[in-house]
């Protein structure tokens, strides 16, 4: 258990931190975009080739000798290398920054939780290191095999193979990329959720960090590239200082500050909307004694039960009913 001097001085520590990390995750949220905008459209750009085309060779009877149909795609690649560089040192970039959010959220979390998984801080370090360097180098390789492929006389389909996909740099790298990816997946989720549990992140931010995780490991589409981005900037936001509603309390406190669960959210409504019962409103009452409160309220009460007990008006007879009345005792006398 820290102390309150250790406690005031590591939260002055971590913001300091997060106002040097303010200005670089905004930007690396919107590089990381950028990047996915760039690699998209160059990649949506190239010449596509059909199934029956592709088969056009073999299905004619043809040796697999001639030109390859994908011949094009690959000079198009070759041609466009500098686009899909470009964007690859941009994601690059945004990774660097998102490591350095993932390093000072782990230690703000462990250090308000000490049995977070402490594996999750090299994970996340290895991980944010080695995925940009490889995934620039893979680029860089991909854009000298298909410049080779391009002033080259060979067109074949194995031609095509080793530019595109073949041969041992490319296995390397997707080996090692696929590790990478794996182990800054893994840290992200921990640390997302890590925070999320001591409060540093609001639920919502927490399940967000969680599924960028995912698809560090699983790129389903680009359009996708949007959450990563969109995360960083919202960290960008919150160290900045200008989360909506204020902090969340665990940043100030330097302990954990769990958000509530949906049950105890619940039963908190539920509360609110019991009514008062009567005990409640006797010892309420009570309690006002002497006071001025407790005299209206009690003069109040009174009145309502004056109210409730008064008895009902009774009309007085007419002249008519009075005759009436007489005639019948005379009639019984």
């Amino acid at each position: 258990m820290a102390s309150a001097g250790e406690t005031h001085e590591r939260v002055a520590r971590e913001s300091e931190r997060r106002a040097r990390l303010a200005v670089p995750a905004l930007a690396g949220g919107v590089l990381y975009l950028l990047s996915g905008i760039i690699i998209t459209a160059t990649v949506n750009g190239a010449p596509r080739v059909g199934v029956v085309q592709g088969l056009e060779p073999v299905l004619r009877g043809m040796a697999n000798t001639g030109p390859s149909p994908r011949a094009v795609e690959v000079k198009y690649i070759s041609h466009h290398a500098f686009a899909l560089i470009a964007g690859s040192v941009l994601a690059a970039i945004a990774v660097v920054a998102l490591t350095l959010i993932l390093v000072l959220l782990f230690d703000a979390a462990r250090f308000r939780r000490p049995e977070s998984w402490a594996a999750a801080r090299p994970l996340v370090i290895a991980g944010g290191i080695a995925l940009p360097a490889v995934s620039l180098a893979h680029q860089v390789i991909s854009a000298i095999k298909t410049h080779q492929f391009a002033v080259g006389h060979d067109f074949s389909k194995h031609a095509v193979d080793v530019a595109l996909t073949k041969g041992g740099a490319y296995t390397t790298t997707n080996t090692l990329g696929l590790v990478a990816g794996l182990a800054l997946a893994a840290g992200m989720i921990a640390v997302s959720l890590n925070s999320m549990r001591v409060g540093l992140l609001p639920r919502w931010m927490g399940m967000l960090g969680i599924f960028t995780g995912v698809l560090l490991i699983l790129p389903l589409g680009a359009v996708l590239d949007v959450v990563p981005a969109f995360w960083m900037v919202m960290m960008g936001i919150l160290f900045v200082g200008r989360w909506p509603n204020g902090d969340p309390p665990a940043w100030a406190a330097g302990e954990a500050r769990p958000w509530p669960t949906g049950a105890q959210q619940r039963a908190g409504r539920r509360g609110e909307r019991v009514p008062e019962a009567a005990g409640a409103t006797a010892g309420r009452g009570a309690q006002d004694v002497g006071t001025g409160a407790g005299a209206e309220r009690a003069s109040q009460d009174a009145a309502a039960q004056d109210t409730a007990v008064a008895p009902v008006p009774v009309r007085p007879p007419t002249a008519g009913t009075s005759r009436k009345r007489r005639r019948k005792r005379g009639a019984r006398r």
